[in-house]
């Protein structure tokens, strides 16, 4: 197979699809924010630097109410060496806690003694980790009702994990939340909603660096409202930090929604290689994507404070024999978009559908379900 970057054109024959190349004027801007970030000698924009491209054990250790509850096998060393070798950097691993804690929260030592073997196992094939609290039961409501339970909740968690993994490098990294959201409001939030979840990354730093040992310079990601770039740019307050440039921001991307996640929609299509206009979703092409990560960068990035895109992906229809091809493009692209604008893109992998769906290995053979697909991924971050 012929792959290269997107600085020529190049062919992906499995999927027939065409990589066509930035402007070098683009090119050179990203390489200059590069270049002036790394002048800060900022931990975090250094870090960030070694991150991308991502790769996520989704649906595995988050899974309830045990690791191969939602249809994958466990993690295990062969898989991490597997990734790494398809050429990721980073793995993010979404954990459930509450799960596994009794009334008082207090995590049960097999599971915490579980995380950390992954961890340890991900960290051995030279992976960097970033290491959250994930859903975990929806209880983080950022509701003024609600905020002084979650906060204690959220905060005795993070007492836990932060002392299990004291002593870890800079390779691993902690995450204090995931995509918090009103219990099924996908809307913009209130500035109630805001200022809650500004106060559970508050609560998530302030705990971690009290914890000592490394833990007083790691560099912790915090999180836009849902997730959301839209809402973070409106509502997102930096937290208050006892460690200069030791933080992240996170984002996730599934835009356009019916072509990305939406497998009960007819948007199959996308972007340049659409050819059905009828089966191509009505805004979210490539201008909107680099948008979105453009008010990014220059909210952030620009200003020393990298930006994870935590999540992103598109679901394969196999109903439709040329899905791959719009799929491939959207994954190349947005991450291509991700890396030009100094966003770190870790791909949202849920495993256990090898052909559709969102699964990029099969968990099974730690083989790729689609190499191609990966090739294009992995090639776009370069």
């Amino acid at each position: 197979m012929e792959y290269a970057r997107f600085g020529a054109v190049v062919a992906l024959a499995a999927v027939g699809l065409l990589l066509v190349a930035p402007s070098n004027r683009s090119q050179a801007a990203a390489q200059a924010v590069a270049a002036g970030n790394a002048n800060s000698a900022s931990a975090a924009v250094e870090l960030a630097a070694r991150m991308g491209p991502g790769w996520n054990l989704g649906n595995t250790l988050e899974a309830t109410p045990t690791e191969t509850s939602w249809g994958n096998p466990p993690a295990s060393p062969a898989l991490f060496k597997a990734v790494r070798a398809a050429g990721f950097r980073t793995v993010r691993i979404p954990v459930s806690w509450t799960a596994h804690a009794d009334a008082r929260f207090d995590v049960d030592s097999a599971w915490m003694k579980r995380v950390r073997q992954v961890v340890d196992e991900a960290r051995a094939a030279d992976l960097i980790v970033l290491l959250n609290v994930h859903w975990d039961g929806g209880w983080l409501q950022p509701t003024k009702a609600d905020q002084a339970a979650a906060d204690a909740h959220l905060r005795k968690l993070w007492t836990q994990i932060a002392a299990a993994f004291r002593d870890e490098d800079d390779g691993v990294l902690f995450a204090g939340t995931n995509e918090v959201m009103v219990k099924d409001q996908y809307r913009a939030p209130t500035g109630e909603n805001a200022a809650v979840q500004n106060g559970f990354n508050q609560v998530f730093v302030d705990t971690v660096r009290a914890s000592g040992g490394r833990n007083a310079e790691r560099v912790l990601v915090v999180q836009g409202f849902n997730t959301n770039i839209d809402y973070t740019l409106d509502a997102f307050v930096v937290p208050k930090d006892s460690a200069r440039d030791r933080l992240m921001v996170e984002v996730h991307y599934y835009d356009p929604y019916d072509f990305a996640l939406n497998e009960k929609s007819g948007a199959w299509q996308w972007g340049r290689v659409a050819t059905d206009p009828k089966a191509t979703a009505s805004w979210g092409d490539e201008a909107y994507a680099d948008r979105q990560f453009e008010r990014m960068k220059a909210r952030f990035v620009d200003k020393g404070v990298p930006v994870v895109l935590g999540e992103y992906g598109a679901t394969l229809r196999p109903e439709h024999k040329d899905s791959l091809k719009s799929v491939a493009w959207w994954d190349a692209y947005i991450t291509h978009s991700a890396v030009q604008h100094g966003l770190v893109p870790v791909y949202w992998d849920n495993g256990a559908r090898c052909g559709r769906g969102l699964g990029l290995l099969n968990r099974a053979t730690n083989k790729p379900c689609f190499p191609d697909l990966v090739t294009a991924i992995v090639g776009a971050a370069k």
